[in-house]
């Protein structure tokens, strides 16, 4: 099975808006400013999103643990 790119970005945002939080979360745990922790959840978020949307472009490539699509053995 073919994944779209547009896929791979939606699934690249949703992703990163959970690792975002996170991040300003444990920052502000760590840190106790939350302006701060803001900041490092904002750069974060567009160098992460970049990388996860290569990351998945180039794993559609690779052919380990895929399957071709089979109506027979549908549920």
């Amino acid at each position: 099975m073919h994944e779209k790119s547009y896929r791979s970005f939606l699934k690249a945002v949703s992703w990163r808006i959970t690792g975002t939080l996170d991040t300003v979360l444990i920052s502000f745990i760590i840190l106790g400013d939350l302006k701060i922790a803001a900041s490092i959840g904002l750069v974060e978020v567009f160098t992460k999103m970049t990388l996860y949307y290569f990351h998945e472009r180039l794993w559609n490539k690779v052919k380990l643990g895929k399957t071709k699509h089979n109506p027979e053995y549908d549920i």
